[in-house]
């Protein structure tokens, strides 16, 4: 029986992801064709009609939209995302090559909000009440709701012009990847410090913490024993959707910070109308993010059996 409910569980939100890419992919398919005709805007203003036509045809846009659709679908189920129509190279190849940029500011992101926004948020929980705990909400409430941009534009100012610490953008060194790291981690930071002062006060005031408190037990022991174990539910909701903001926000941290990764060429490629770029580029993101909120939903069924019950 418990086999029978782990299989529905995991197949149902298998089903969702699925449902969710496919929506996904349609949704900027359809955008990107009302958006413009990639032929005139490649061949520019003083191009003929009959060139621009001929480029049409060679590339299937002369084909009603239904069509373009079946032959894109058919494509992808064959893992083919076409060729560039600026650079005359595979998509795929286009993408890959910016990913690892776009990967390690992902992955030094999400390890900033773990390291500042889980600390900051258990000192909160512990100093209830204080000043620390309401300067530390604060400026959390304040960085939650920061857009990115206007963040990162402030910390370019700061960092590199006024102060002359850090530089602008561009991947130069370690010391490039710190302010667009930390701006993308900006909401990471904020979430887990609410989230986890939220869920150490939640589980602070249950009778069993109070149970282990009079037993003498250490509080090293309290807070890893029964704090994290109870908490884990909290913290794995914000850590997968810092993952997924660290994925999908990377396109406007990495066009302040001219950092060379996919988000930026999402950026250039949907400005020049280079489609197949931009479907494989968000078709990259959309799984991603669907990957990441998937692992999350199966994790939630095996760290609360309860979860999987109620689906």
């Amino acid at each position: 029986m418990e086999v029978v409910i782990v299989a529905r569980y995991v197949l149902s939100r298998l089903l969702r992801a699925l449902a969710t890419l496919w929506f996904a992919v349609t949704l900027v398919f359809i955008g990107l064709r009302l958006s413009g005709d990639p032929a005139a805007a490649l061949l520019g203003p003083e191009a003929r009609p009959e060139a621009v036509e001929a480029l049409r045809r060679a590339w299937g846009l002369d084909r009603s939209i239904p069509v373009q659709y079946a032959v894109y679908l058919t494509n992808v189920l064959q893992g083919d995302f076409g060729q560039s129509l600026r650079e005359q190279r595979a998509a795929t190849v286009v993408v890959h090559e910016r990913l690892p940029a776009t990967a390690r500011l992902a992955l030094v992101s999400v390890g900033m909000a773990l390291v500042l926004g889980i600390p900051a948020g258990v000192l909160a929980a512990l100093r209830r009440g204080t000043t620390l705990d309401r300067l530390l909400m604060s400026v959390a409430l304040i960085g939650q709701g920061l857009p990115n941009f206007v963040l990162g534009l402030f910390l370019i100012l700061l960092f590199a012009f006024h102060l002359r610490w850090l530089p602008s953008g561009g991947q130069h060194d370690l010391r490039g990847l710190i302010l667009p790291a930390f701006t993308l981690s900006t909401y990471g930071i904020t979430s887990l410090a609410r989230f986890s002062r939220s869920a150490v006060l939640d589980v602070i005031n249950q009778d069993y913490m109070r149970t282990a408190q009079a037993k003498g037990l250490p509080p090293s022991r309290i807070l890893l024993d029964h704090l994290g174990r109870n908490a884990a539910l909290t913290l794995v909701t914000v850590l997968g959707l810092q993952l997924s903001v660290a994925i999908a926000g990377a396109v406007v941290t990495e066009t302040v910070f001219a950092w060379p990764g996919m988000g930026r060429l999402l950026s250039q490629a949907t400005e020049q109308r280079d489609f197949p770029v931009v479907q494989y580029g968000v078709f990259l993101v959309a799984l991603s993010v669907v990957t990441v909120n998937l692992a999350i939903d199966l994790l939630y069924g095996f760290i609360d059996p309860r979860i999987r019950l109620a689906d």
